[in-house]
């Protein structure tokens, strides 16, 4: 057999073995779930569970589902997250190129001139020599026998699959984040308008009670208890005033756009909020369908790659560079018959001595993995006590809402009963200021707690992986 055809029959034979070649990485077995099987819970449940459940489906209310699919739409950080999965997947298909040869077309001519008298021109005088080239060749590709250049693909396609699933955490993140912002602003806008309300009143009942001291019936000190009560509603107001405007600025950071014009006119607690029941008795294995769990698997993943990567650093590394073409005299007879042209250059490098370089590499991806392997567990349980948390608040949310709004009712039929009485000249007006305090921060009470109990829904939702499917 020539050499020519040694070249050319040994190209197909090496790749079909670079790219069927087993690859020298541990045998991936998913960690043992270091969780209860399933979550305590306590009372009735509904259907489904959150990462069967759209976010449109979720979300029912027209504002924030507006509000939220313009952050889809416009968030930066979600922006950033999305194009940074372009990025790894990009580096996939670099990695993925280095099993390929890299195939280059080139051509080229050179021209020397000799002057006379030289040795090899004495007699013959000045001469001027011309050569044309142009091949097709292959480069340094290496020959993945032992796989790490296949264990360096996977490792980069399990970054890849972790970015991706990040992004999608990233924007279930993003989702409970605007309906928590909308609720915080409605909770708070309801506050204002509880604070203003109350400022009247109190005002009202300043006037009543100034119109009864110039008559001599009211006594100063029922005078000035009025005027405290007027004051701290005003601080109320004021505070409540910043705090809406805050919310604004902070929902329109996360939006990314341009609000609604008429935001305010239907941001209360108030409204009819039907978030999805979630049922009793989920069994745990639904973390892994968790976004930021997924990630951390396909990181663990990435750290079991690079193990086979290391141990293929121990074993040679085979490169080929060859070429063929046509090199002649002229540019004419370039293409013609007898000017054919090949070169076949094979390397090998067998590491003997590198100071235990390899071998300290191969140690720091064993325990990169078993670093992974921990925060994967981690992250498992951190997600159990987020699923645990939201439904136990849940359950005690509802009966605290409830004792909430029947101290609500008490307050306020407290609070009729002290200003009739003290009207009718049975009590001093001390009992009516004792008794419109209660009720206003029995009021405010409900309201906060009322926010904490959709919002506890919302992280319910967020935390069983919801949201995140179009």
């Amino acid at each position: 057999m020539t050499h020519k055809a040694f070249s050319l029959g040994v190209l197909p034979l090496a790749l079909l073995l670079a790219l069927s070649g087993c690859t020298m990485q541990p045998d991936y077995q998913r960690p043992a779930l270091p969780v209860a099987g399933q979550y305590d819970r306590y009372g009735a449940g509904g259907e489904g569970n959150g990462a069967d459940i759209r976010w449109q489906t979720f979300f029912t209310d027209p504002v924030m589902n507006k509000l939220i699919a313009s952050a889809l739409a416009n968030n930066r950080d979600l922006r950033v997250a999305a194009l940074n999965v372009e990025v790894a997947r990009s580096q996939v298909q670099i990695d993925r190129a280095a099993l390929l040869p890299s195939v280059n077309l080139s051509a080229g001519g050179t021209g020397t001139h000799l002057p006379g008298g030289l040795y090899s021109t004495q007699s013959s005088g000045p001469v001027t020599y011309h050569q044309y080239d142009a091949s097709l060749g292959v480069t340094s590709w290496e020959l993945d026998f032992f796989g790490r250049l296949r264990s360096l693909r996977d490792r980069t396609l399990e970054q890849y699959l972790a970015t991706a699933a990040s992004e999608r955490a990233t924007q279930i993140g993003l989702i409970a984040e605007v309906a928590s912002a909308y609720l915080s602003l409605c909770s708070d806008n309801q506050l204002l308008a509880l604070a203003g309300s109350t400022l009247n009143s109190q005002q009202d009942s300043y006037n009543l009670t100034q119109r009864s001291y110039n008559g001599g019936v009211a006594s100063e000190q029922d005078l000035l208890q009025a005027e405290t009560s007027v004051r701290t509603a005003q601080a109320d107001v004021a505070s409540y005033t910043r705090q809406v405007r805050q919310d604004v600025n902070a929902l329109a950071l996360l939006v990314g756009s341009d609000l609604p014009a008429n935001l305010l006119a239907d941001a209360r607690l108030d409204n009819a909020w039907r978030f999805p029941a979630t049922p009793a008795g989920l069994p745990s294995d639904l973390l892994t369908r968790r976004p930021d769990i997924i990630a951390a698997e396909h990181t663990l993943k990435a750290a079991n790659a690079s193990i086979g990567a290391a141990r293929a650093a121990f074993f040679p590394s085979i490169s080929l560079t060859a070429s063929g073409g046509s090199s002649s005299g002229s540019l004419g007879h370039l293409l013609s018959g007898g000017s054919g042209a090949w070169s076949f250059a094979p390397g090998i490098n067998l590491p003997i001595f590198d100071g235990g370089v390899n071998a300290a590499n191969l140690d720091i991806a064993k325990l990169q993995k078993r670093i992974e392997i921990a925060d994967y567990e981690k992250a498992i349980q951190s997600a159990f006590k987020d699923v645990s948390d939201a439904l136990a608040g849940q359950d005690t949310y509802r009966d605290e809402l409830q004792a909430r709004q029947l101290d609500e009712k008490a307050s306020q039929r407290n609070y009729d009963l002290a200003t009739l009485r003290y009207r009718e000249g049975v009590d001093n007006y001390l009992n009516v200021l004792v008794a419109q305090r209660t009720l206003y921060g029995a009021q405010q009470a409900r309201i906060t707690t009322q926010l904490g109990q959709l919002n506890q829904q919302i992280t319910l939702y967020k935390a069983l992986g919801g949201g995140w499917k179009s």
